[in-house]
Order: C-alpha cells, then structure tokens, then sequence
C-alpha cells in the first residue's frame, strides 16, 4: 500500500510568484538573469528568470506586477524571446530602447511597493529602478531571501563542482606574483582592502579552475584582495581538491561562504579603505560595508585589465588550442559537405556531430556555451537555442548558422560559419559577401596605440550600411583562457566603449546580418591585438587571426569584393591549409584542398 500524497499544483510560476508577493505585502518584483556575482553564464538554481518566464537567454530581466508583467531582452534575442514567453502574460521589451526604469515609470502603480533582491543587481541598476519608482509614486525596497526560491519547488541544488589548480605552464603568471603586483597598485591607491566577486576574476588570480557553472571553468566564490597581497577566499570547503593547500600557499586563507559578512563587517569595524564597483558587484555587499563603518572607494576590478592582457604563454596556448579546435570543424564541415544534401540532417544533430569531433582533441574539457544550431530562419535568432520543439531539418536552398566553442586546458574558443546548403539565392550571397567585407575590414585593420573597439567598430558595419542593412549586436567581445568565453573590459561594438584595445587581448570579429523568417549570416574569427611595428609614439597594432576553419566559398559573390579583400581571403584560406591539413587526411583532406582554393 503506497503513503498517499497531495496532488501536484498546476499553478504557473507567475501566478505562484504572485501569491508570494502578496503575503509578503508586495505589489511587484524585479527578477534578472543573475547571480550573486553578478555573470552572464550562470548555475541552473540560479536561473530564476527561465523558470519564471520561460526566456532561457544570457541576458534579460524582467518585472512582475500584480496585474502586469513584461520581460525586457536586448538585439540577439528579440526573436527569441517571441517564441519562448507568453504573450498573453508578458510584453516583450528590449533592453535599449524600452529599458526597464522606464516601464516601471510607467507602470508602477501609485503607493506600490517593489522588492528586488540586493544580491542580483548593482547599485547603479538600483539607483535607476528606484528613482523609476519614485516618479511613478510607488517604492522600490530590498527583500531578504529571495520570493522567487521561496515558490520554486523543484529548484535544483547550489553547485559544488572541485576546484582544481590551473598549471603555471598554462598561464605563465603564477598566482604570488600577481597577488603582489596588484597589491602594489592597492596600496598605490590609498586602498585597504578590494573585494572580488566575479569568479573569473578570483580563478584567475588564484590560477584555479572550477565547474559550478554550466560552459565555463569556474567555482562559485568570494574573495578579499587586501593591500599586504593576502587573499580571504571565500568558498565551500567542499569544493577544494587536496593539492590546493600547496597551490595556494600560506598568504591564501580559505573560509566557509557565510564567512562574507563577519569578514566585511571587520574591515568596516577596523575603519579600513574597500575599493567596490557600483556597476558590476552586488548592492548587499555596499549595503553591508557602509552599515559596517567602512570608507567605500568606487573603482574597478582590479584582476579585469590583466587578465584580458594574455602571457606570452597563454597566447601560444590558446594558438594551439584554436589549431585543434580548427582540426575538429574542418572534419565537421567535411562531414557537412557530404552528409547535408543527402537530408535526415537537423540541428540537433549537426550539433551533436560538431561536439564528437572535439571530444576528440586533446586537451578538451567541453563546450564554451551552448552550441548555436540554426537552420533557415532559426539561423536569423541571433542566439538561437536549439530544443526538440524547434529543431529543424538542413534543406536544401537553406543556409545552416553554426556558432560554438570549446574549451580546453590552454584556451577557449569561439567560432561562427555559415553554410549555404545546396545552391543558395543570390540575396544571399550578396548579403553573405558584405558580411564578409565587414569581417575583413576589421581584421585586416591597423590602428595606433590607444584606439577603442567602439572606434572601429565602424568597420564591420559599412559595406552593410552602404546598402540600407545592420545588425543588432556589438561585432566583438573579450574571451579568456581557459575561463569565461565573453569577458570584458574590451569590447568592439557601437556602445562606447573607453578600454583600449591592448596587445594580448583577445576578441571577437563577428559581424552579421539576420532576415527575420529566412535566414540568418554570422561569421566570426577570435582574433589577438598585436604590436604592427616598433616605431614608438606613432606604433600601430593589428590582429592576428586565431580561429582556423574555411569560409564557405559557394556564398561569396566575387565581383562585391575587391583584389585586396580577396588577397586576404585567399591568404588567410592558405593558412588554414597549410596548418589543419597536416592534421585530417582521406575525404576530409581534399574536402579542406577544395574548400580553400584560390577564388578564380
């Protein structure tokens, strides 16, 4: 005889939200895609946001009202966000040019109370939202623990993933060193302490690796960066492999995650100096300190600058890395080539094909993000996620967008192709070759010392402009070694941007064009800033193309392109030869002799 059990509630997760609110005498609330450290990529208990919504991008947030709700995206997922959250439940709002303060300005009901949680947002987000509020006549107030955990039945559970050293042979820093020589720059500062909460920041100064979250190596943690070059490491004891303790050393102090407040709480009872950024760490930990008596120096995180400036040893890592990485496309795209026109080929498993094949390589430990499979119009969804519902087949007369990366020990990647399949329309071809245009461009570009990625981002775009088109998302991001697939704070994009591009930056080249319900045209290389010349004040800086793989030739209208455009291409197809061609043989080798021959 089995125990009886109450029945299952059917209720929806607004619906159930709703009722949380309202017993806790709140009208509405806030729920971004966020964590406490405030990433991009982050753990399957902290995706409220999807679980409340539906929306499972990278980036959004959305508002709950009592007779009201919209969700807010920016231009990779406008598309997206149509399909996957309900409209007779949410408007849909993008980021940008309908921006949340502005919505609860308008929506907010006189003498509302909206709660938001202080650990998901910076104050500089809360500063807007509650000045929103106030113009609406309503109240924006902190709430202690979160309503959306409290109504998430089946939330899964927080991540306890180990913790493992990352080899100096991989980063060619070690850990001392770059404890001691961001200390100096504290100390420099006027500084006691820096308080560090995003994980890629605490893994690279502490040459450590993790798997709490889903695509990118990194424990979940806090850390305390104080100006003797001592670290409080704050992190589930659970999680620390054994050999740590040697890694670490003796000026690294490990403790339990509650630990935080205790530990803020001293450096404000002690009158100490904390440097925090209001516009990427969490408003609890500035609530905590100014409550504590601490002084509060705004400035940025100290590790994001160093960190995006490669060793020597990383860059020739990552190189390696991007040669095998391309050794595992070139064999997809052959298996492409042959496999498509004979149909039974879909998304999922063109996906799942392009997975096997760098499981193969040496070195990799999985997937930098969740591979882009988009065929025909599911290929004009910017960051198109691929499910059993949406999946569709590679036809003929389509084009097939395919954007992924791996990662491995001595780096990550991140590459776009398009693939026309069977014979494509010369709509696109033209639009396919601009594209190109705009890639070459800005991979081709020189630029002096000091130039931002917003300043050329002009570059990627004008042979689209010159014919009425664009793309709604910035044309280059920052990538890590063997860490975060995006990361700052160098970017090329239209938002301006004041970080100049350095050498031994990595980023992205990832101009694109999306027509709504046909198709979709990316193509993006991970390039290096380089040092041009050595001529002192007037030294100019390039990019060294990283990413190694054909572009398909059968979408490229030669006579839009001029000789020196096609000089580039057909340099940079012989380098791809040259180096993945050692590495396949059979069909793959003549496929990869084909596929980059001279353009006639």
């Amino acid at each position: 005889m089995t125990e009886e059990t109450a029945p299952v509630s059917k209720i929806s997760p607004v619906s159930a939200l709703r009722d949380e609110l309202q017993r806790r005498q709140l009208d509405g609330f806030v729920v971004p895609h966020s964590d406490e450290h405030q990433g991009e990529y982050i753990a399957l208990a902290s995706e409220r946001l999807a679980w409340v919504t539906g929306f499972n991008g990278s980036a959004g947030m959305s508002v709950i009202l009592k007779d009201r709700a919209a969700v807010f995206v920016d231009g990779r997922y406008t598309i997206q966000v149509e399909e996957q959250v309900d409209k007779e439940t949410f408007e849909r709002c993008h980021l940008t040019d309908h921006p949340v303060s502005d919505w609860l300005t308008a929506n907010v009901p006189s003498g509302a109370k909206v709660g938001f949680d202080p650990w998901l947002h910076t104050p500089t987000q809360i500063a807007a939202f509650r000045t929103a509020c106030e113009r609406a006549g309503g109240e924006l107030i902190a709430v202690e623990g979160n309503p959306v955990d409290a109504v998430w039945s089946d939330r899964p559970a927080l991540p306890l993933g180990p913790a493992v050293p990352q080899a100096e042979n991989f980063t060619g820093w070690s850990s001392a060193d770059k404890r001691q020589t961001l200390a100096q720059s504290i100390q420099e500062g006027g500084t006691d302490a820096v308080v560090l909460t995003a994980p890629d920041s605490i893994a690279w100064l502490l040459n450590v690796r993790g798997a709490d979250v889903p695509y990118s190596p990194l424990p979940l943690s806090f850390a305390l960066l104080h100006s003797s070059g001592e670290v409080d490491w704050f992190i589930d004891s659970r999680k620390l492999a054994p050999e740590l303790a040697d890694h670490l050393g003796p000026d690294v102090h490990t403790f339990e995650p509650d630990q935080l407040g205790p530990a803020l709480d001293q450096l404000g009872g002690n009158e100490k100096t904390v440097r925090l950024d209001p516009n990427t760490q969490a408003a609890w930990i500035f609530d905590r300190l100014k409550q504590a008596g601490a002084a509060i120096v705004h400035g940025v995180d100290p590790c994001q600058l160093p960190k995006a400036k490669k060793t020597t040893v990383e860059l020739d890592g990552i190189r390696a890395a991007h040669v095998r990485d391309g050794a595992a496309v070139v064999q997809f795209l052959a298996w492409l080539a042959e496999a498509a026109p004979t149909g039974g080929i879909n998304e999922i498993s063109a996906a799942d094909k392009l997975e096997t094949f760098r499981r193969g390589g040496n070195s990799f430990r999985g997937l930098s993000f969740p591979t882009i499979s988009g065929a025909g119009p599911n290929g004009a969804i910017t960051h198109y996620n691929v499910t059993e519902e949406t999946c569709r087949e590679l036809l003929p007369g389509s084009l097939y967008l395919v954007d992924s990366g791996g990662q491995y020990l001595d780096g990550t990647t991140d590459i776009t192709r398009t693939i026309a399949v069977g014979e494509p329309a010369e709509e696109m071809r033209q639009c396919f070759t601009l594209v190109l245009k705009g890639h070459i461009a800005l991979g081709s570009s020189r630029f002096p010392t000091g130039t931002t990625g917003s300043q050329l981002d002009v570059l990627a775009r004008r042979a689209l402009w010159e014919h009425g088109l664009d793309y709604d998302h910035g044309t280059g991001h920052g990538v890590g070694s063997y860490l975060n697939v995006h990361e700052g704070p160098h970017r090329i994009s239209k938002v301006p941007n004041r970080v100049p591009l350095e050498p031994g930056m990595v980023v992205s080249n990832e101009p694109g064009y999306y027509k709504a319900g046909e198709f979709g045209i990316r193509i993006e290389n991970l390039v290096a800033v380089v040092k041009t010349n050595e001529s002192g004040a007037n030294s100019l800086l390039g990019f060294e193309t990283l990413s190694l793989a054909p572009i398909d030739q059968n979408l490229i209208n030669p006579d839009l392109m001029t000789a020196d455009e096609i000089s580039w291409l057909d340099a940079y197809h012989q380098r791809v030869r040259e180096t993945i061609g050692p590495l396949v043989d059979g069909k793959t080798l003549d496929w990869l002799a084909s596929a980059t021959k001279p353009i006639a």
